[in-house]
């Protein structure tokens, strides 16, 4: 972890195209900071010397994951893997792991006329509020939740991903 930098990111690339993705470990190495950083200036959370760790993977790690930890067989986007909180507890420093699926994302991405970019960046920090306790279960979570997207993704200059979009109007 070098000076100054209260977490420390540990990046696997497991599967996928991720090798052809520009700087994908420096994206996916902000947006997780910048999600402690901004959990840790609104809720009062110490990080100094925590630790996550990101498996970048593809639909089928994922789906693996998804099936065998949270009993739903279909890949997703992002998955998050909290440490237990006894360990938390005790003073472990690693705070969790997070896996990415490639191709969910590239689809999402797509669809959402979104970046890739923007969409990993995103993808990245809502794992990492899933490590630091925030979730979405009800209606008030999930506006808290996304509360902090906007403003951890804002500092990173990625679009709010919760704005409605204008419909596109082809030409008759």
């Amino acid at each position: 972890m070098s000076e100054g930098e209260p977490i420390e990111v540990d990046i696997l690339v497991e599967a996928g195209p991720w090798p052809s993705v520009p700087d994908a470990d420096g994206l996916v190495t902000r947006a997780v900071r910048a999600a402690c950083l901004g959990a840790a200036q609104d809720y009062e959370i110490a990080l100094d010397g925590a630790e996550i760790a990101v498996k970048l993977t593809d639909d089928d790690a994922i789906r693996t994951l998804n099936r065998d930890w949270r009993h739903k067989d279909y890949a997703t986007n992002v998955l998050s893997f909290p440490t237990p909180e006894v360990a938390r507890a005790a003073g472990a420093p690693h705070l969790g792991d997070i896996a990415i699926a490639f191709e969910t994302l590239e689809r999402e991405a797509a669809s959402e006329d979104k970046t890739f970019a923007d969409h990993l960046s995103h993808l990245a920090v809502h794992g990492t509020l899933h490590l630091l306790g925030f979730d979405h279960e009800t209606a008030e979570e999930a506006e808290e939740m996304e509360a902090m997207e906007r403003r951890v993704l804002a500092t990173l200059g990625v679009p709010d991903p919760y704005a409605e979009t204008e419909p596109v109007h082809q030409a008759t």
